[in-house]
């Protein structure tokens, strides 16, 4: 009998500790992940502005209704990826997604302290490899290393009123994810 109920603890034990492991691996092996996610705006290497978000059918959850959006997926798996935009005045900011929707860099107007944005993603091989002859190009440009091979860009753009709306959207469709160094 003693026997029997060391088993039966044993058996539920371990069929924890496995619901546990399945219940954290399934980030890992989910097909529907951020980045599949973001196929749905359009091809890859480009920024595709986001419908504006309205009560129960934003195209992602958590969207500020005073901001434009837009997203752009990347790999960095053939080089690293320049990002570059002529932005308004008015507060924007850029952040740099992995492949599961961790946020692993920002940058807004009043860090970066200007209007145009011009920012390089690298891997670490590649930044060790920039690092023996660095482009001229790069000197004016924010460079961050990150240990991802793909992910996506989102750029907010305020948009204080309507009359600011066109400028916010010229600005967006003129910002560039497809550049190399």
């Amino acid at each position: 009998m003693k026997r029997t109920i060391l088993f039966l603890i044993g058996g539920l034990l371990l069929a924890g500790i496995i619901h546990i492991a399945v219940v954290f691996m399934v980030p890992y092996y989910a097909d529907r992940d951020a980045w599949a996610q973001m196929r749905q705006f359009g091809p890859d290497d480009q920024f595709h502005i986001l419908p504006l978000p309205q009560a129960g059918s934003e195209p992602l959850r958590s969207l500020d209704p005073w901001m434009l959006h837009a997203v752009c997926r990347f790999s960095l798996q053939d080089g690293a990826v320049r990002i570059t935009a002529a932005l308004p005045d008015d507060f924007w900011s850029i952040a740099i997604f992995d492949r599961r929707g961790r946020n692993m860099y920002s940058l807004n107007d009043r860090s970066a302290e200007r209007t145009r944005l011009d920012l390089a993603v690298i891997t670490p091989v590649q930044m060790a490899q920039l690092r023996q002859d660095p482009p001229p190009s790069l000197e004016t440009a924010i460079v961050i290393e990150l240990p991802i091979d793909e992910g996506f860009a989102l750029l907010r753009v305020f948009v204080a009123d309507e009359t600011k709306f066109q400028a916010a959207i010229r600005a967006v469709e003129s910002a560039d994810c497809g550049g190399t160094l």
